[in-house]
């Protein structure tokens, strides 16, 4: 019902752009279609990939291998990230929630809390890396015209200190339900090996797109319809699953929503004049409270209408702020559903209060990492 909701609002809110302001509205939709097609591909690569059995191996192996909480939170963090940057934050939290959730089961539960609140919050912080990592960045990047390798080597200790930070608060915030694992001697099940094949060759070759190529959509789209149609053909995958993952109702309503700000944000100069007034750190700030209050990526349409004058800044606040609020992003929405799909229960206002830690220490450091390599 909400997404539908959702889908309605963004339609009728695009419509209205088109008709009050029709060039504003064909500029922001120029801006915006790429991403959320570059998400659809990812979230495609990802559902083969999880058919592979790649994440539920990976959350096995975990289990097995981890002999204290630290251990297994560690390892969960590297997997989060690694998933993060490569599928997007929106991949992440759709198909490792599940897995995490599984991987702390197999020990009666133990650090079931530390790994849901992980899997959320280093999603959202772990997205500054790859432009594919965030929707944002790339409609951000929309002004900047940098390949992925460029966009890299200007954010990258940004990224890591977003990351570090995050991981740090959530495992100390955590500590309780990691100490319980360290206390259980059970050994997990093992399962079955993973298939390399498609699902890998599909994440290895977008991961390759997404860094050398400054339009990625189209090509990461491409592969993603093609490992899906192929995995279709060959009964391992449903329709159903297809439109499932892809969730067109509520990118739908987003994008449509995010077409009508960006035409307001170039129809009106308000949001562009704020932000030629601040700098690097009150610019980040202003982004942050604008994804609680808009959701990231229609505040990304509308601050970015422009060329903003800190688009780094813009994009640690557009990309972090999430975490404060359950309005901040799609990606809490995905979490909801799959950790309650998978039999967890999820604490929206616990991550909202280790997000209220986060965000402005991660914010904080990624602000200051930015000044040392001189991105901000």
């Amino acid at each position: 019902m909400l997404s539908r909701l959702l889908a309605v609002t963004g339609l009728v809110g695009a419509a209205a752009a088109f008709a009050l302001a029709p060039h504003d509205a064909q500029q922001a939709a120029a801006q915006d279609w790429s991403p959320f097609v570059l998400v659809a591909g990812l979230l495609l690569i990802g559902l083969v990939a999880d058919g592979d059995g790649l994440f539920a191996w990976a959350g096995r192996q975990l289990a097995h291998s981890a002999r204290s909480g630290t251990l297994l939170f560690v390892g969960a963090a590297a997997i989060i990230a690694a998933v993060t940057v490569t599928l997007n934050l929106d991949t992440s939290v759709a198909f490792l929630t599940p897995v995490l959730v599984y991987t702390a089961s197999s020990r009666d539960g133990a650090a079931g809390p530390a790994l849901l609140q992980a899997c959320l919050l280093l999603s959202n912080a772990g997205s500054l890396l790859l432009p594919g990592s965030n929707l944002t960045n790339l409609i951000v990047l929309g002004h900047l015209h940098l390949t992925g390798g460029q966009f890299i080597a200007r954010i990258w200790l940004a990224a890591l200190a977003a990351l570090v930070v995050t991981a740090v608060v959530v495992g100390v915030g955590e500590r309780r339900s990691l100490r319980a694992w360290s206390a259980w001697a059970g050994e997990p099940e093992q399962g079955q090996r993973p298939v390399l094949g498609v699902g890998l060759a599909a994440v290895l070759v977008a991961t390759a797109v997404v860094v050398t190529l400054s339009s990625p959509a189209v090509p990461v789209a491409a592969v993603g319809a093609v490992a899906a149609g192929i995995r279709l053909a060959q009964g391992r995958e449903k329709p159903r699953d297809v439109r499932e993952v892809l969730g067109l109702p509520v990118l739908i309503g987003l994008f449509g929503v995010a077409v009508a700000l960006g035409a307001v944000g170039r129809a009106w100069s308000g949001p562009a004049t704020l932000l030629s007034h601040l700098d690097g750190w009150a610019t980040a700030a202003v982004a942050g409270l604008a994804t609680v209050a808009l959701n990231n990526l229609p505040a990304a349409s509308l601050l970015a209408a422009r060329t903003p004058g800190h688009p780094f800044a813009l994009l640690v606040g557009l990309n972090l702020g999430p975490n404060l609020c359950v309005t901040g992003s799609l990606a809490w929405l995905l979490w909801l559903r799959a950790a309650r799909g998978a039999g967890a229960e999820p604490s929206v206002a616990r991550a909202s209060r280790l997000g209220a830690i986060a965000v402005p220490l991660s914010m904080a450091l990624a602000l200051g990492a930015l000044a040392l390599t001189g991105s901000a």
